[in-house]
């Protein structure tokens, strides 16, 4: 995923970017107004986090511009005002969400997840080996049976099949199944993948999951080992 980071605080800017970086996350930092309308003119992003204290002009009329010219990606604004009237002018100058400063990194980051996946296309169908994952609606099969999944499962299934034969870590499957901090329960991750390995096993799959310790789970199939 590809972020714009607008952010004239340049210590702040790069400690975020070298945090966002550990999630997989490609961050293009700018420092002003301007700067961030070419950036968005030249690139495509799929978020864009925004400051309103910017050197050059407010970070509402950057906002503003940017919707005009056409920016369809969704707005995080960051910033030290956080009075009520402040929020409210933010978002009805087209923010998606508002965040004050100061803030707690894995907040940043849930809401970053929200938004991306209220803005993310509708994916299409995915196949991997003989198992098929519809990830509209969650719904999974092998040889055309259906593997009847709960959502954590076929949320666990959906990001082996984004990565087929990668490593995927447990800390990217907590990431995928919870928002929010006092959510996270890294334990069940294994309970998952071990129910997961027995359906697909009972559904004769040619596809395994792989452990690999201290690494995290890869999805396999006979033709890619």
């Amino acid at each position: 995923m590809s972020i714009l980071l607008v952010e004239d605080d340049r210590e702040l800017a790069h400690g975020l970017r070298s945090s966002l970086a550990q999630s997989d996350y490609r961050t293009e930092v700018v420092f002003d107004g301007q700067s961030a309308i070419a950036a968005c003119r030249q690139d495509s992003y799929d978020l864009v986090i925004l400051d309103l204290g910017l050197p050059d002009m407010d970070g509402l009329e950057v906002l503003r511009r940017l919707r005009k010219t056409g920016l369809r990606a969704p707005v995080l604004i960051l910033t030290a005002r956080f009075d009520l009237d402040d929020r409210v002018s933010g978002l009805d100058a087209g923010g998606d969400d508002y965040l004050a400063k100061p803030f707690a990194l894995p907040e940043l980051e849930a809401r970053i997840r929200a938004l991306l996946r209220r803005g993310a296309p509708l994916e299409s169908q995915v196949q991997f080996c003989d198992v098929v994952f519809e990830p509209t609606d969650k719904h999974a099969s092998v040889h055309g049976k259906d593997l009847t999944l709960t959502a954590a499962e076929a949320s666990v299934l959906g990001l082996l099949l984004r990565r087929p034969g990668r490593v995927v870590s447990k800390s990217q499957f907590v990431d995928e199944l919870y928002d929010h901090a006092d959510e996270k329960n890294p334990a069940m991750i294994e309970v998952f993948v071990s129910r997961l390995r027995r359906k697909l096993a009972d559904a004769e799959s040619q596809v395994s999951i792989r452990a690999l310790r201290g690494l995290g789970y890869r999805l396999e199939a006979p033709q890619h080992e």
